[in-house]
């Protein structure tokens, strides 16, 4: 950088003038390294998160200084960009209440962006805006840095500052609730890095067998190798008359008498009752928040445990990817199929998922006209009545995936008070858990209400339902184990304690008798709740679920836990070698 002399200026003035500059220039970019320790230091808490978020600060700072050598223009970019991601996590954290992980752009779809602008649909306009104003002030920061760094010391900092954070994050392992906590976000994304690309790189996306001497695509050559192969499965005659298949998702629905002490409303359990009398035990893979673990396992059949850290994103995963499930079985065998889904279908991919799995009509929230993804169990009963309706004419029997929600978090206020089911009494427990109850006898008596409507509305007609709860809530913890630590509940999820996973799934006939409840165990992992709406319908197990049924008695109704894993490692070689499973 050179200072033009003006005429009379003395040299001595000439080089004052570029000493002051130098020094200002300098000061500047020492200012924005500093905000942008202000940032990380306002948000991280703990040394060993504060030391994290540092040595990624150095980490994205060098990595810029590689393709850039100005450290004014690196250190304005790098305290954007931690900024944005900052503001990313706290946005992501809001609606699922998990921060930013590397995950997030390591998976990256238009599902993702369409999802951020349907719940801000002002954002574009305001990127567009916050560029046309970085632009400019990034132009001349690069026109009069005058500073430059050799890319050998850059690439030096790079290592050593990823080196540094791969050790700290192997030392210490994110545990699984540390994301939820809502801090720490640049820390974590750091971790979550490290663990990702670990993960990636011994298994892949999905835990599967290694194939022998290359893919096995056909029968034959696993034969030839001496595998297993999937049986050969009977047909199905399209043409037969079958019941409508309803699949209920109670959200966060267990039976509270599992737990010590909590009084519940005469007639409580019934609900959790089939209609053979008997109360039967689901265990899901999820606990407190993710409903699409439990998505996943009963329309694939498939366990999100095989995705082990990355099991958060199954849905954006396999989206596209995973063509073997239960909607698509159905399909193959004359069925119309639906999903009533009750937000945005770009949340984590899962109209594509859906899609893929076998899914052909798939209606979001926006679809059935509403903007808000709570609403009353009564409202999706009745847009499950309208879906019926307009299909009586193509007399297909219709196969649809119902999402009920009045009992999402939070349970700490009181959800439409005017569909409080009349003469309710609270049962005298916590404030928080007689609202849960509350919420669950709602449910029971909105369900009642649309079984009538069905058999009174179609008395020729037939219908199975299958409900489950998708996990248990959040709040759960606190009426098994009053007390418990969260050391001591972190290591009850982690090694899948059956006491914070069990729910209850439960089968009803409308004008039909189950033709079969042999894969309907007492208690059963959720990935096999497919075989048991498959079998109950009378419909024929194709290969895949002839196969799945043959493991699901082997190990008397678990799946993933079943052999250490090796049974779902297994099962899912034989899914991508018989082109089930694509691109994992």
């Amino acid at each position: 950088m050179s200072a033009i002399a003006e005429p009379g200026m003395s040299e001595s003035t000439v080089a004052e003038s570029r000493g002051i500059r130098f020094f200002a220039l300098a000061g500047l970019i020492v200012a924005v390294h500093l905000a942008g320790l202000a940032v990380l230091l306002s948000t991280e808490y703990g040394p060993f998160a504060i030391t994290l978020s540092v040595l990624a600060w150095v980490f994205l700072n060098c990595f810029l200084l590689v393709v850039l050598q100005r450290p004014g223009i690196c250190a304005a970019l790098a305290l954007a960009f931690i900024v944005i991601l900052i503001a990313l996590s706290h946005f992501k954290f809001g609606i699922l209440q998990l921060t930013l992980t590397f995950l997030d752009f390591l998976i990256i779809d238009r599902d993702t962006f369409s999802f951020l602008l349907s719940v801000f649909p002002r954002l574009q306009m305001q990127l567009i805006a916050a560029g046309l104003v970085a632009v400019p002030l990034l132009w001349l920061i690069w026109r009069f840095d005058p500073f430059r760094v050799r890319r050998r010391l850059a690439l030096t900092g790079v290592g050593a500052s990823a080196a540094l954070i791969a050790a700290m994050s192997v030392a210490s392992p994110e545990q699984a609730w540390e994301p939820f906590q809502g801090v720490n976000h640049i820390s974590s994304l750091a971790r979550s890095g490290v663990v990702a690309v670990s993960r990636l790189a011994s298994t892949g996306w999905i835990e599967a067998d290694p194939p022998a001497n290359g893919p096995l695509s056909l029968a034959r050559d696993a034969r030839a190798a001496g595998l297993p192969e999937l049986p050969s499965g009977e047909a199905c005659d399209a043409a037969a008359k079958r019941p409508h298949i309803i699949m209920l998702l109670d959200e966060s629905s267990f039976d509270v008498t599992s737990a010590p002490g909590i009084r519940v409303p005469a007639g409580y359990t019934d609900y959790f009752k089939s209609s053979d009398g008997k109360q039967r035990t689901m265990i899901a893979e999820s606990t407190g928040g993710p409903t699409w673990y439990t998505e996943f396992n009963v329309l694939t059949g498939l366990s999100a445990r095989s995705f082990g850290d990355l099991k958060f994103y199954v849905t954006r995963i396999t989206a596209g990817r995973v063509t073997r499930g239960l909607p698509q079985a159905l399909r193959n065998c004359g069925y119309k199929t639906f999903s009533l889904y009750p937000t945005y279908g770009n949340f984590l991919g899962a109209r594509t998922f859906q899609k893929g799995a076998g899914v052909g009509h798939f209606v979001d929230m926006a679809d059935m006209g509403v903007n808000q993804d709570m609403q009353p169990d009564k409202f999706y009963f009745d847009q499950a009545l309208k879906v019926f309706a307009r299909e009586q004419a193509q007399q297909a029997p219709v196969f649809m995936f119902v999402y009920l929600t009045a009992n999402h978090f939070p349970w700490t206020d009181v959800y439409r008070p005017d569909l409080t089911p009349p003469g309710w009494t609270p049962p005298g427990n916590t404030a928080e858990v007689d609202e849960y109850i509350r919420r669950q006898t709602m449910t029971a008596n909105d369900y009642r209400e649309f079984t009538a409507r069905l058999k009174h509305d179609y008395p020729d007609q037939s219908f199975l339902v299958l409900r489950f709860g998708d996990h248990q809530p959040a709040i759960s913890q606190k009426m098994l184990e009053p007390g418990i630590d969260q050391a001591t509940l972190a290591k009850r999820v982690m090694v899948a304690d059956p006491r914070y996973f069990s729910t209850y799934y439960a089968i009803d006939g409308i004008n039909y008798s189950p033709s079969s409840l042999s894969s309907a165990l007492e208690t059963l992992d959720a990935a096999y709740i497919p075989l048991v709406l498959q079998e109950a319908a009378g419909i024929p197990l194709d290969p895949s679920f002839t196969e799945q049924k043959r493991i699901m008695l082997r190990c008397k109704g678990t799946f993933y836990a079943c052999r250490k894993g090796a049974e779902a490692r297994r099962f899912n070689r034989l899914l991508i070698d018989a082109g089930m499973i694509k691109g994992l």
